[in-house]
């Protein structure tokens, strides 16, 4: 690893405690039974430790679209063709995208990033232009990418979500497009769970069962070329990766460093989330799983990262649509924590004590 890289890492300190605890103080004087609104209130709790302010603020909001092509889709592994991706990235551009709607329906901005599509793309002042190369190489025949260039696209995420920083951000939803990508993150998925191909393998854009047979033997294949090493994380990007996925990674350390609450995506988000916690394991007490996605490896790997998804709404989109959904879900956490009257704010009697 090189010096951004460890000095993001180093940078990553556990959740307050001490705000965690006034946060839960409050919450237990709110003018409600305690726990009556479940997961909102834990959520709060986490936001709390994250910012290390016992009121967390949720004000500025951002979603990190990052994209990326893949050489594997030569092995015609899914149903849609490559130009599919630099297409969809004009129309986040143009706002007219699942995840365009959500965010604006959530008053996010949306960042689009182009990490390594396999297309040049016409400049524009609301695209960040950070490709590292026109897609991956074949992981079936190889690896996706040499480990400079997996190091430059982590540190590439990184700086991405620093140069967010001086615009406002207090939380941020990770997104992903790529023609073929769920391959790359069922190949990781597999690596750093440890379970087999089969079960974390699913049907990406909706493939029949043929050609799902043929994907899992596909993503075995590259397992059996490339023999990634779960304990080396990094390596397993550059082995079987994407340049979105290795930029997520990116980002989700970044955020962790920054005190930053990340609510990642679905399928492609977590296996992002899986590599950054391989590297830091303390990144995951800064991660929210917005949804659990109907890719069938998403949840397994949830459950490898000890992630709760706030939502099952049976979605595989991507984007980020997930995540934007999530940010709701906090921002209305964190107005509950901090609006809502307390007891004797609001002059009302609490529960007599039994027994008295």
């Amino acid at each position: 690893m090189t010096g951004l890289l460890d000095k993001t890492i180093a940078a990553i300190r556990p959740l307050s405690v001490a705000a965690m605890a006034q946060a839960k103080a409050r919450q237990d004087m709110l003018t409600k039974p305690q726990g009556s609104l479940g997961r909102l209130e834990a959520l709060s709790v986490q936001l709390a430790g994250i910012q290390g302010k016992p009121i967390p603020q949720i004000k500025h909001k951002a979603v990190i679209v990052m994209a990326g092509d893949h050489g594997v889709v030569a092995e015609r592994v899914g149903n849609w063709p490559q130009d599919v991706t630099a297409q969809m990235v004009y129309n986040f551009l143009r706002g007219g995208a699942g995840i365009n709607v959500l965010a604006r329906h959530v008053g996010s901005r949306v960042v689009v990033v182009d990490m390594g599509v396999a297309a040049t793309l016409s400049s524009q002042d609301h695209l960040l232009n950070r490709k590292i190369a026109t897609g991956t190489r074949n992981i079936a025949t190889g690896p996706a990418m040499t480990i400079e260039q997996a190091t430059r696209a982590i540190e590439t995420g990184i700086e991405v979500l620093e140069s967010e920083i001086p615009k406002g951000l207090d939380i941020v939803g990770t997104g992903d497009m790529g023609i073929g990508n769920t391959t790359p993150s069922s190949a990781i998925c597999a690596v750093m769970t440890g379970r087999p191909v089969r079960e974390v393998t699913g049907r990406g854009t909706g493939i029949d069962d043929d050609l799902l047979r043929h994907k899992v033997a596909v993503i075995e294949r590259a397992l059996a070329v490339n023999r990634p090493d779960p304990a080396r994380p990094l390596e397993v990007l550059a082995k079987v990766g994407g340049f979105e996925i290795v930029g997520l990674a990116g980002v989700m350390l970044a955020g962790a460093a920054h005190r930053i609450p990340m609510v990642i995506d679905g399928f492609i988000s977590g296996a992002a989330a899986l590599v950054a916690a391989g590297l830091a394991p303390g990144v995951k007490d800064f991660l929210i799983a917005g949804h659990v996605s109907a890719e069938g490896g998403h949840r397994i790997l949830l459950e490898h990262l000890g992630l709760r998804p706030l939502l099952d709404m049976e979605m595989r989109l991507g984007e980020g649509t997930g995540a934007a959904l999530g940010i709701f879900l906090a921002e209305a956490a964190a107005r509950i924590l901090g609006e809502m009257a307390t007891f004797a704010e609001a002059g009302v009697s609490e529960k007599e004590t039994a027994g008295t």
